[in-house]
């Protein structure tokens, strides 16, 4: 059945490819951070790790926490990104419910 017009389907690949570029980009961020500790080389403020997470990669950068034993430690980020996913996914629910309704009810 195809209840969604165009519009609609073009608005939901471009949440999905959003989300997945974010979320790539905060694993490989944590990776890329927890390779310079090791070397103890520049690091990249988690303030961007955070701001990553924000705009829709919090599961991205909660794999690479995992992955990389990475920030484990930081209360911050142990109960920070769990808690953007959370919103990040209430979000994404929000932003589909929306479109579905403006485009199912129009």
């Amino acid at each position: 059945m195809n209840i969604l017009p165009t519009a609609a389907k073009v608005f939901f690949i471009l949440l999905i490819a959003w989300s997945i570029i974010l979320n790539l980009w905060a694993f490989i961020l944590m990776g890329i951070d927890k390779g310079r500790a090791k070397k103890d080389k520049s690091r990249i403020p988690e303030k961007k790790l955070f701001i990553t997470a924000v705009l829709g990669g919090a599961l991205g950068a909660l794999l690479g926490m995992t992955v990389f034993h990475h920030k484990t430690q930081h209360r911050s980020f142990t109960l920070g990104m769990p808690a953007l996913f959370i919103l990040n996914l209430a979000f994404c629910g929000l932003i589909v419910y929306l479109i579905i309704k403006l485009f199912i009810t129009a």
